[in-house]
């Protein structure tokens, strides 16, 4: 019994020193190198491997056993690859059936050069990609670790995982994208690729990920991931490199910026992109670029570059719809200003919506007479849609400036800025005259109506008269404007009651109309324009001509006179009278100089002094285009008379001839007339200058005029003389 005991014991101190040895130190064969290699041919045939010895381990609690060599090199088609160990586990049962059985293998590389891995993996299969590849990385690392499963008849698994970190990574892609230090670690599976721990510099700028994960698909792939960057300050190479390209319409001088983005999509066999989110958060410290927009009669001290400064964008693109939410300060002209705006896009068509707030800075809008308080803050909204490259449509455009209140609702303008159609109009403000303009405008079916307590049309005559290139331009087919106005004022100092009337009116043309208001109960402003097929005619009558004269430069001092105008226009010319009756004029430089170098020296100081008095002035004259045709000028008064004719190429050149002679010399010529000259001038007669003829011409800066004295006087200048004493 004690044999049997001390047999026992001696039995299973053997076994568990055995078991022991096999756990914590094991034993090193060669036994198993020919089914490590067979495992791996079964992979591919061409596969050649050069074994050490491999060590055995017991796992007792498992009744497995795990081998692993070290120092293994594994050749394919001529490409070596240097492994760091093979390992594999071997079940104890398989051993006791004599069935020798690996149900796995776990293959770890040692530090790979990248090209050469890729070399390796080309040899197995050489794919269009892996031949990029090949052509774009230039250096980088690879370790890995590969597990593959076996089943109970040998076969491979599906549920293989390759794991490892690529590490200083350098790829040229065209030689102009150059990505450098790029490191990551990844996780392989048969359907699936997460990237983590990415960084990389693309062109010494930074990017850095958390995660980026493939999912194949029968025939797409999955992928999802977040890309960041921290604070990026793009030299001229990159913004040339990067962003003119995409950006053409935009001339981009400086970006600093930071981001995070959070993105997913899903992309065929022939790189064709779907199912595309993205959510991102763009941080601008300094956007600067150049100004292309035609806006500096808005905006006076608007400068040739301009910047957004800290802004916070917001993008996100989700079942086609790209949303743009921002906000920050933007520099227009010499203080920033706060701009907050929104924008949507689907189907290419774009909603957008967007709020500045002007501090210190001017804003006008010459058109209405409006010029904003520099140190008062003004908030202009503007909300609307479009379509690409279409018309433009704005719900709404409002501007707020303490009680000034400007609002236009549902605009239409196209691609240049011509208004083709709005609905309502609210305006009430004080504009740069002092003057309240408090009025509508409503839109009912294809008429317009204006109506309001008063609007200061002062701008808006110049323009008329000085065919301002820069007047609002309205492209509409033909509408009616009903007007009906307490109170018009023609200028600061001279406005109507009672202004009404209705315009026909195409495009920017007036095809008929009629106005009327009244300076005073006896005082009368009429206005129309009459058209048929092919003549309009244009009247205009007032009892106060100075609204209108005062307009010219280079009249001073116009008082009292009545201004009667008549114009009939056929195609491109027309033929027009202006009439202006008993008025007089304190300063006019060109008649002082004229008279001046004529000697007449008493009469011209006179014109500086109380003025002269004229009892009338007509002009009758021809426009074609840009050539205007002074058929005649004739002034006639108490102290002299002028008659004159010539042309004038707008903006070029001015050149005019006639006769100024004193009323004394005119008396004594007439006066010589026998029975005729004592009815019309009695017994008047005159000493001093007899009279002069004289040209004025050049450009409208830089007159010449030269002057002649004259002895006798025309039949036409007398003739139109008598004309006018008659009446």
């Amino acid at each position: 019994m004690k044999l049997i005991s001390k047999v026992f014991i001696i039995l299973s101190i053997s076994i568990i020193f055995f078991v022991s040895y096999l756990t914590f130190v094991g034993f090193e064969t060669k036994k198993l190198n020919s089914q490590i290699i067979k495992k791996l041919k079964d992979i591919d045939q061409n596969i050649e491997i050069d074994l050490k010895e491999v060590k055995i381990i017991l796992v007792p609690l498992e009744l497995k056993l795990n081998a692993k060599t070290i120092g293994t090199k594994l050749v394919y088609m001529g490409k070596v690859i240097e492994l760091e160990s093979i390992k594999t586990q071997i079940p104890l049962i398989s051993l006791f059936k004599n069935k020798f059985l690996i149900t796995n293998l776990n293959v770890s590389s040692k530090s790979l050069k990248l090209k050469d891995f890729i070399s390796f993996v080309r040899a197995f299969k050489n794919t269009p990609e892996l031949y990029v590849l090949n052509r774009i990385v230039k250096k980088g690392f690879l370790i890995a670790d590969i597990k593959i499963e076996f089943d109970e008849n040998g076969n491979i698994k599906n549920d293989y995982k390759i794991n490892g970190f690529l590490k200083d990574v350098k790829i040229d892609i065209f030689k102009k994208y150059k990505i450098n230090k790029l490191n990551f670690d990844f996780d392989h599976t048969e359907n699936s690729l997460k990237l983590t721990n990415l960084n990389l510099f693309l062109n010494e700028l930074r990017f850095s990920s958390k995660s980026l994960n493939f999912a194949r698909n029968k025939d797409d792939v999955e992928i999802n991931g977040e890309i960041e960057n921290e604070e990026l300050d793009l030299s001229t190479e990159d913004i040339e490199l990067f962003l003119k390209p995409y950006f053409v319409n935009l001339d981009v001088n400086r970006v600093k910026f930071s981001s995070k983005n959070n993105f997913s999509f899903t992309m065929n066999n022939k790189f064709k992109l779907s199912n595309l989110y993205l959510d991102s958060e763009v941080n601008f410290q300094e956007l600067l670029f150049s100004n292309k927009i035609k806006i500096k009669e808005f905006f006076p001290d608007i400068k040739n570059d301009l910047a957004l400064l800290d802004h916070k964008l917001k993008i996100s693109f989700k079942n086609k719809l790209l949303k743009i939410d921002g906000a920050g300060d933007i520099l227009l002209q010499d203080n920033s200003d706060q701009i907050t705006y929104s924008v949507s896009s689907k189907n290419q068509k774009y909603a957008f919506k967007t709020s500045l707030q002007i501090n210190e800075n001017p804003f006008k809008i010459d058109v209405l007479n409006y010029e904003k308080d520099k140190n008062t803050p003004m908030i202009l909204n503007l909300e609307g849609d479009t379509k690409l490259n279409q018309i433009i449509n704005l719900r709404l455009i409002s501007l707020i400036e303490k009680n000034n209140k400007i609002i236009i609702d549902n605009v239409t303008v196209d691609k240049k800025l011509n208004i083709l159609d709005f609905n309502n109009v609210e305006i009430d403000y004080l504009d740069n005259d002092d003057i309240i303009n408090k009025f509508r405008i409503i839109k009912k079916k294809n008429d317009y109506f204006l109506s309001g307590i008063s609007f200061n049309g002062d701008y808006l005559i110049t323009g008329l008269l000085n065919d301002n290139e820069n007047k609002v331009k309205f492209q509409k087919d033909n509408f009616n404007l009903n007007i009906k106005l307490s109170k018009f004022f023609l200028d600061k100092n001279n406005s109507l009651e009672n202004f009404e009337g209705n315009l026909l009116l195409n495009n920017q043309e007036i095809l008929d109309g009629h106005l009327t208001g009244f300076f005073s109960k006896n005082e009368k402003f009429s206005f129309s324009i009459k058209s048929n097929k092919d003549e309009r005619i244009t009247t205009l009558f007032l009892d106060r001509a100075k609204p209108l004269v005062n307009r010219y430069e280079f009249v001073k001092g116009f008082s009292g006179g009545k201004l009667d105008f008549y114009s009939s226009k056929n195609n491109t010319e027309s033929i027009s009278k202006i009439k202006i009756y008993d008025f007089k004029l304190k300063e006019l430089p060109a008649l002082t100089k004229l008279l001046t170098l004529a000697s007449l020296q008493g009469i011209a100081d006179l014109l500086s002094g109380e003025g002269i008095t004229f009892d009338e002035f007509e002009i009758n004259f021809k426009n074609n285009k840009n050539v205007m045709t002074i058929e005649e000028i004739y002034a006639i008064g108490p102290a002299i008379s002028i008659l004159m004719d010539g042309y004038v190429e707008k903006n070029k050149l001015i050149s005019l001839r006639g006769t100024l002679v004193p009323a004394t010399t005119i008396n004594k010529a007439i006066g010589s007339i026998p029975v005729l000259g004592q009815i019309l001038v009695g017994s008047k007669t005159g000493e001093g200058v007899f009279g002069v003829s004289f040209k004025i011409k050049g450009h409208p800066n830089d007159l010449a005029t030269t002057v002649n004295p004259i002895k006798t006087l025309t039949p036409r200048f007398i003739t139109r003389t008598l004309e006018k004493i008659k009446k």
